[in-house]
């Protein structure tokens, strides 16, 4: 039957039974993914509805279609149930053509639950209502947050529609029934009311509005099966293999990264990622990560640059970017000091991935970190080699049989995190090719291949780790290399605001960290931010706190002991809550401390391996676990690999731990033995070994040397001094906890002010950092 002589016949048809209800029918308004009329006409030619109905329905036969000069549509539009517009109808409503005819094409065969239909139970239910128009999309699809990218076909909405719909359609009127009640039974969303009005194309409608594909996927799948649908179910399953998947990985990726842990977890405390979240700095022109700035030293002794702006780029945009030659890139490596945010935009871009926001042309996102590796290698026999595919399903049991990931438009990403947890060696020439997913090997074998791009060649690949981690891959199988600079003082103040409800509580906080310079440049990194932002929370509930601006030293003590134990637990795997520093602990850190007195003496920032080794320590555990270094990109003139510590303040730091350690644990003054001369003001006698001793050489030194060589470092090593320091901080970590605290710290304080008293006639450029020295001694406020 042409079209014409269908729609003549339902004319005819309507005319002869037509009644009021029909009417009031036909000017139900349109919704829903069969409705071709968009909203905004429906509203505007609401007040001439009853003339259009008129004229959609002449009296006299044939009728005659007017041609479209709008749209190529049948100039029909369906009559749906009352429901709220969907992305899907968004994307395929078409406002009707002149003079198009409107055709009712709800069914009422089903009814009532109660009322079945028995005469004839085997026939097949086809659908009233037509196929779905597939949605117009653009070329170059652009969504709310400027990401290009488009779903694949068979991961969109109206793929899914359609796969259901047609599912459903195979069943007989009493299969459909069944399915239904058990639908409506587990699904508390969906209504008895909903459930009965409309045709198929309404029910199917209407579960994916509600319930949102994925859900209304899963639940039709499991309905199937608990109705004996079994084989239905199976093909229904294997129609959307890819949005399973994908809704599988998602699923992983949200309940992994959607809370973010920060510090000592809380009981019914957390932070949604989303609400805290400041996107860094990123720059693909890395020198290093280092900030060069210094509150008193106007030049310090960095090699370090800063980056320009123009070679910024958003964590989404990552793979959005090319190679030299305008080929897409394949391999992009992130690094950046330790605390600098790579775990954390790693959870942004998973995040965002998972919830459509962003590189929604991913078809799947992957996360396979270093720590994952390391796991099968520890836990898995030398003998027991697993494929890529194997070690994927390993990790993901819902994932098995993804056969697509080797197909040529499969476009999917390989996320491989911290690098440097990969305690192994890697060996980049001598490790054999595999040219499959499915061949069996080692780990260090299969992360090898990943990267030359031999396994998963079609998958872009995302690798972060600290930089003398990543520097040992070879360049070739790096199509870009991009570095995470942290944050600009705007980004700092909007962090430190977006973290509090009490917007008067959080400019407090934003006001109180910028009177300490030394600490406005530490937050450049969002790791100290948040300390920033706990430390301060806490400390203004007490009453009266704020009236001096916060001490520094604190800060430098919380750092070293948070990366101390991020180290104990990324690299050998201790427990949070047996975090205890061992001996050999203990003894790192007063070597690094001791490597970093001697770069002070040598007022130099850069150091080598020798030097590590001189120290007796060990190279990796200095640039990479410590959390305290880092290695410079560009070597020196001769070859040899630099690094430094992630700021200069924080060598001054270490080096005036060890100086304050070696006079608390073992009585021994080394700056005693370095003294050149000391002041005619110092009275004294011989007591090097006391508090002191220790603080009249720490002066010698600095009043003896240019402005800013050891000013800050006499600032922290009187910081030190101050009991919340050393008998709270550092009790039970460097230092037992029965250790008794530092005396004489009242003759300290005397010679502080008589030293204040005399720089104010004789050397004023030094009054204000000697009274910053009294301050981080004797205030109690922290």
């Amino acid at each position: 039957m042409d079209p014409d002589t269908e729609v003549e016949s339902i004319f005819r048809q309507e005319n002869e039974e037509e009644d009021e209800e029909e009417k009031k029918q036909c000017e139900r308004p349109p919704s829903s993914y069969g409705s071709m009329k968009s909203e905004s006409d429906a509203m505007e030619d609401e007040k001439g509805s009853d003339e259009e109905v008129a004229d959609a329905f002449p009296p006299t036969f044939p009728v005659l279609l007017p041609e479209s000069t709008t749209h190529e549509a049948t100039g029909l539009q369906m009559i749906r149930s009352e429901s709220p517009e969907t992305l899907y109808t968004m994307t395929t409503q078409q406002t009707k053509p002149p003079g198009a005819i409107v055709i009712d094409t709800r069914s009422s065969d089903l009814g009532d639950f109660s009322e079945v239909d028995e005469e004839d139970p085997d026939e097949v239910l086809v659908a009233d209502s037509p196929e779905p128009p597939e949605p117009v999309e653009p070329d170059d699809e652009i969504d709310g947050n400027s990401q290009p990218g488009k779903l694949h076909p068979e991961q969109d909405l109206p793929h899914l529609f359609k796969s259901i719909q047609n599912t459903l359609t195979s069943l007989n009127r009493e299969d459909l029934l069944k399915f239904k009640t058990w639908f409506y039974q587990w699904e508390t969303k969906i209504t008895l009311k909903q459930m009965n009005e409309g045709d198929l194309l309404d029910f199917v409608d209407r579960i994916l509005e509600t319930l949102g594909q994925d859900r209304a996927l899963l639940h039709t799948i499991s309905t199937l099966q608990n109705v004996n649908k079994k084989p239905e179910a199976d093909e229904l399953r294997n129609k959307c293999r890819r949005a399973l998947v994908r809704f599988h990985l998602k699923q992983y990726l949200i309940g992994k990264h959607q809370v973010i842990r920060e510090g000592i977890v809380q009981a019914g405390k957390q932070n949604l990622l989303d609400n805290i979240y400041v996107q860094p700095n990123i720059s693909t022109c890395g020198y290093g990560g280092i900030d060069p700035f210094h509150e008193l030293l106007p030049h310090p002794p960095s090699p370090v640059q800063v980056p320009s702006a123009d070679t910024f780029v958003g964590v989404n945009n990552l793979f959005r970017l090319q190679k030299e030659d305008g080929k897409p890139v394949r391999t992009v490596l992130t690094t950046g000091i330790p605390g600098i945010g790579m775990s954390v935009s790693v959870g942004k871009f998973c995040l965002d991935w998972a919830e459509l926001r962003a590189n929604k042309d991913l078809q799947f996102v992957i996360k396979l970190s270093f720590r994952t590796f390391m796991y099968l290698r520890n836990k898995k026999p030398l003998s027991e080699k697993m494929s890529i595919m194997e070690v994927i399903e390993y990790f993901y049991p819902d994932c098995k049989d993804m056969k697509f990931l080797e197909e040529e438009d499969c476009k999917f990403l390989i996320i491989m995190d911290s690098l440097d947890c990969y305690l192994a060696p890697l060996d980049w020439e001598n490790a054999p090719v595999i040219n499959d997913n499915h061949t069996k090997a080692d780990p260090d074998v299969l992360i090898v291949n990943i990267i030359r791009g031999t396994v998963l060649r079609g998958a872009r690949v995302w690798i972060l780790g600290r930089r003398a981690a990543v520097s040992e891959i070879p360049s070739q199988f790096i199509d870009v290399v991009t570095e995470i600079q942290g944050f600009s003082d705007e980004m700092k103040d909007e962090f430190l605001t977006m973290r509090f409800c009490n917007a008067e509580r959080a400019a407090q906080i934003v006001a109180h960290y910028k009177r300490q310079p030394t600490l406005s440049m530490l937050a450049r990194q969002p790791f100290v931010c948040w300390m920033v932002a706990t430390v301060f929370e806490r400390c203004f509930r007490y009453r009266g706190y704020g009236v001096h601006p916060p001490r520094l030293t604190p800060f430098f003590v919380n750092i070293m002991t948070v990366q101390t134990n991020r180290r104990l637990q990324f690299y050998y795997d201790m427990p949070d809550n047996d975090l205890k520093w061992s001996s050999d602990d203990k003894q790192l850190l007063t070597r690094l401390g001791k490597m970093a007195f001697k770069m002070l003496e040598r007022n130099t920032s850069v150091f080598f391996e020798e030097d590590v080794k001189e120290c007796s320590l060990k190279l990796k555990e200095v640039a990479v676990y410590s959390g305290m270094c880092t290695e410079l990109p560009a070597a020196a003139p001769d070859g040899m690999k630099r690094f430094c510590f992630v700021h200069y303040s924080l060598q001054e730091f270490m080096a005036a731990l060890y100086v304050f350690t070696m006079f608390r644990i073992e009585s021994k003054n080394v700056l005693d033995s370095a003294l050149l001369q000391k002041p005619k003001l110092f009275t004294f006698k011989d007591q090097t070994k006391s508090a002191l001793g220790l603080v009249q050489c720490a002066l010698g030194r600095t009043l003896g040397s240019p402005l800013g060589h050891y000013d800050m470092f006499l600032r922290l090593l009187c910081g030190l001094l101050n009991p919340d320091c050393h008998g709270s901080q550092l009790r039970g970590c460097l230092y037992p906890h029965n250790a008794p605290k530092v005396g004489g710290l009242d003759e300290v304080q005397r010679l502080l002010e008589q030293t204040i008293q005399t720089a104010e006639e004789k050397n004023r450029d030094r009054v204000e950092n000697l009274k910053e020295c009294l301050r981080e001694m004797t205030q109690e406020d922290e």
